[in-house]
């Protein structure tokens, strides 16, 4: 894989015909290792947010031993890219077939459930294992959150007390799990989860041995700025510590986005403009998805070799495929003399954007490039710049 310093290198030298992916190692590492180090439990990366078997391996590298699977397939490359990896199948719903090869062929011991009929699924496919890590999911809001995860999985509360006292009968160690949505604008977002967890726990009278708060960790992008993630996990600890929980419980989290979105960004080339709408060579069937479908705004920058010195002014995007869904309303703040030929980095891909690409139409591009440079919006950048600038001794 060919290195520069940065998007401009790239542009400057190579003027690119299709969209290349840019990619920050150190970014990746930098995040993995905030989490080993400062949350106050178990990190295991949700792969779903980006499953590039190079990221895998850095995120193991960088102290990350855990991954949260969804599905056979993730099952599997990581059976193949990280084979002393631990695996837990966190999605509520499974097939028997997936859950047995998970469980007999690739040593996966931890399963989560919602339901009783998930639970007698996964006690049917392992045969009665005696060697279970079970996760009952519980459902939470997501008022808290810039996407639900409310509605598609978890036990309501008043369904939690006969579900935990079933499967504590038959896991070796029961956990009950939840997810308060993606981008958590607040840490009261599980404070409030770790109450209803709380009252689980009072309901059943069961000895609890997992807390597992889930992902929901945010990433910064424009108009979405989150407090420092440290106290994140300040609250989440504090929860931990109350609850009525074995003196032994182990605390989990499932990072997805946290970890990756600052790993990698898009450089992409404007084919046409027209007014205020620029056409560029990848979009809603790329690495564009949200941007398209759920109106999230990505960082954006012209990349020229001589910088712009126009105002800033508002543009949407149009990908290059025939629909007319393949558009990003953003806005998308960039100099107002940017014209067809000139080319944009997008920031903060490396969550969703890569995994969510497909062929369609033809358009797509598998381009990589390492960069050395910083990515366009850190969390984790800007915590250990404030970190340095407090260690500075004044006189």
């Amino acid at each position: 894989m060919h290195k520069h310093h940065s998007a401009l290198g790239l542009a400057s030298l190579h003027r690119p015909v299709q969209p290349v992916t840019l990619l920050r190692p150190h970014a990746a590492q930098r995040a993995a290792r905030f989490f080993a180090e400062k949350f106050p439990g178990r990190s295991m990366y949700a792969v779903k947010a980006n499953p590039s078997p190079d990221l895998l391996e850095i995120l193991w590298d960088s102290g990350i031993t855990h991954y949260d699977v969804a599905s056979i397939a993730e099952v599997r490359l990581l059976a193949r890219t990280l084979p002393d990896a631990t695996l837990c199948f966190m999605h509520p719903v499974k097939a028997e077939e997936a859950i047995a090869e998970a469980y007999f062929i690739h040593g996966v011991r931890t399963f989560s459930l919602d339901t009783m009929e998930e639970l007698e699924k996964i006690v049917r496919a392992t045969k009665g294992a005696t060697d279970l890590n079970l996760c009952v999911r519980i459902r939470v809001s997501s008022d808290h959150s810039k996407l639900s995860l409310a509605s598609k999985f978890g036990a309501e509360p008043d369904e939690m007390k006969a579900l935990l006292i079933a499967t504590r009968q038959v896991a070796d160690a029961l956990g009950i799990c939840f997810h308060v949505g993606s981008q958590a604008m607040t840490p009261a977002a599980y404070a409030e989860a770790m109450e209803r967890v709380r009252a689980a726990i009072v309901g059943a009278a069961v000895t609890v041995d997992i807390v597992d708060v889930g992902g929901g960790f945010p990433s910064t992008y424009p108009g979405m700025e989150p407090p420092p993630l440290e106290t994140y996990f300040e609250v989440i600890h504090k929860a931990f510590e109350s609850l009525p929980i074995s003196y032994s419980a182990e605390l989990w989290c499932e990072p997805g986005r946290a970890l990756c979105a600052e790993y990698a960004s898009l450089l992409v080339r404007v084919e046409k403009r027209r007014g205020e709408e620029l056409y560029i060579n990848d979009g809603a069937y790329g690495a564009l998805f949200d941007a398209a479908h759920i109106g999230w705004r990505f960082p954006v920058k012209l990349v020229r070799d001589d910088a712009s010195d126009a105002r800033d002014m508002a543009f949407s995007f149009y990908g290059p495929t025939c629909d007319d869904l393949d558009h990003m309303a953003g806005p998308f703040m960039l100099p107002a003399d940017v014209a067809a030929g000139d080319y944009i980095e997008i920031g903060m891909l490396g969550a969703y954007g890569c995994a969510m690409r497909t062929g369609f139409n033809g358009f797509g591009s598998d381009l990589k490039v390492i960069v050395e440079d910083e990515p366009m919006a850190s969390l984790y950048l800007a915590q250990e710049e404030r970190r340095a600038a407090s260690n500075v001794v004044k006189l």
